[in-house]
């Protein structure tokens, strides 16, 4: 992290309470991380840093995965309504994107309170060695996400001097991958299983969680027998099946279930109001969720129906709702699309048919339902949204498995994981071999893993970006990688990605 980035992080990241002094009832930073209460608020706030899709500016890692896909349109009240969010969309934007630069940001402030952690914690007893393993576990989540959407990337490991931070350069994509493995490698040892945490504690990376990371990371490097290797160990540690069903994985009751191997959580329980929500800071809650409803300026909800209205951004594309038609998978697509035709069908309306990138459909796998909002009291529902971001779900270890599986060799084994996730879907058991196998992988995951952020890093990954996205304005050669944020390029000196 470097220059504008680096620079913010004394200021705005973790530990800053402990640098700016003096400030009555806070420690120095010397006298912290000394008791164990010290490692475990030390170590989740790592944790909430990740979670800090809005950090004054919307500036979300989810919705910038999503927009650079072909599932949905940025959308919004009309041109210029989130342009950072809309530039990503149409494949128009550059190094000054503010989106990209929040989300590059908010990845290099989680990383510094990672390595605060990792540096400052002494292993002294079993608790303290876990916290540590943890943060190793999502130092390499971050790095990961890095390293996919930017490639090289400078790499920092310690509690670096202010002074230091522009003397960062970036390092070479390999180079990132191997602290991934090895951060990963050393911390799988020391993390518990799912089950060994307490109900309080399911939010905390668990051994399963940074096997699949792992093997992620060894599947993104095409590395295929050690990917099957930490998906099989996934798999064979029955801490994790799937769920009746994809709505039920992202209903309220489905929050940390059986499908989850990894979750950001939010909750409604500030309460806030048009007068208290703080749009100057970071709020508890997921207010994109909000962003993602459908217009209110023409929607009215169907009566039997929990989806709110909101501010009209990630409205589906057609290519998506064709793509589950095409699949026979309506057991799926209601979960994940509506289409205006079934919203009027159910007594609902939308009175505008030609709304700024409108195709004809809402979205619901993160929908504005309203038993997911708080609504008691004073609290507006509309700001009030506790959906977690299901960031490493059961049924994608599986899909990776297959894929993974089916490169090493193994396609009775990959369609067996294939089969289990559709079979979970109504869709009945397949038996493709050769590149029609990949191919009925490649639906699945589009199928399965609709709007969950992870369309594009795929379609890149297998050399199918410019396929699929060449219509939106996809350059090959260019758009795989987001650009470097500008202020760290001019003030650091960082190489800029190609054609930016």
């Amino acid at each position: 992290m470097v220059a504008a980035g680096f620079s913010a992080l004394v200021a705005a990241a973790g530990c800053n309470k402990f640098l700016e002094q003096p400030v009555n009832g806070i420690l120095p930073e010397d006298e912290f991380y000394k008791t164990d209460a010290d490692a475990i608020q030390a170590t989740t706030g790592v944790y909430d840093m990740m979670q800090t899709d809005y950090n004054t500016v919307w500036g979300s890692l989810y919705m910038v995965k999503l927009m650079l896909s072909d599932e949905s349109n940025a959308a919004g009240s009309g041109p210029g309504d989130q342009p950072g969010y809309q530039d990503l969309d149409k494949f128009r934007h550059d190094s000054q994107n503010e989106k990209v630069y929040w989300t590059w940001r908010m990845c290099y402030y989680t990383i510094y309170r990672a390595n605060k952690v990792i540096a400052k914690v002494t292993p002294d007893n079993d608790l303290r060695k876990r916290l540590i393993a943890e943060a190793k576990t999502l130092r390499a989540y971050n790095y990961l996400d890095l390293v996919s959407l930017w490639g090289d990337v400078p790499l920092v490991l310690t509690d670096i001097a202010p002074a230091e931070y522009t003397k960062v350069t970036r390092s070479a994509k390999d180079l990132v991958y191997a602290q991934i493995v090895k951060d990963l490698q050393e911390a799988i040892p020391v993390l518990p299983v799912k089950s060994g945490y307490a109900a309080g504690d399911r939010f905390r990376a668990s051994k399963g969680m940074a096997q699949a990371v792992l093997g992620k990371a060894y599947l993104y490097q095409k590395k295929w027998t050690e990917a099957a290797a930490q998906f099989e160990l996934v798999i064979n540690s029955k801490e994790y099946d799937l769920a009746p069903s994809v709505a039920s994985v992202f209903s309220k009751a489905g929050e940390f279930g059986i499908e989850s191997l990894f979750e950001l959580s939010y909750d409604g329980a500030q309460a806030y109001d048009w007068g208290n929500f703080p749009w100057g800071a970071r709020p508890e809650s997921n207010i994109h969720i909000q962003l993602m409803g459908p217009r209110a300026d023409y929607y009215t909800k169907a009566p039997g129906d929990s989806l709110l209205s909101g501010w009209g951004f990630n409205l589906p594309k057609k290519k998506l709702y064709d793509a589950y038609k095409a699949a026979n998978d309506s057991f799926r697509r209601v979960a994940s699309v509506m289409s205006t035709t079934e919203l009027k069908a159910a007594g609902g309306n939308w009175t505008a048919p030609d709304a700024y990138d409108y195709e004809g459909y809402f979205q619901r796998k993160y929908g504005s339902f309203s038993n997911q909002a708080n609504s008691s009291g004073s609290a507006i529902p509309e700001l009030n949204y506790g959906t977690n971001w299901r960031l490493i779900r059961y049924a994608d270890v599986l899909l990776m498995a297959a894929e993974a599986q089916y490169r090493a060799g193994a396609e009775g084994t990959s369609q067996t994981y294939l089969n289990r996730v559709r079979n979970r879907s109504g869709l009945g058991s397949i038996t493709p071999s050769g590149p029609a196998l990949f191919s009925a992988i490649v639906t699945e995951r589009q199928l399965e893993l609709a709007f969950e952020g992870f369309r594009f890093i795929d379609l890149v990954r297998w050399d199918l970006a410019d396929q699929e996205l060449k219509a939106l304005g996809f350059r090959k050669g260019k758009h795989e990688l987001l650009p470097i944020p500008d202020q760290d390029v001019k003030t650091a000196g960082l190489k800029q990605n190609d054609l930016y």
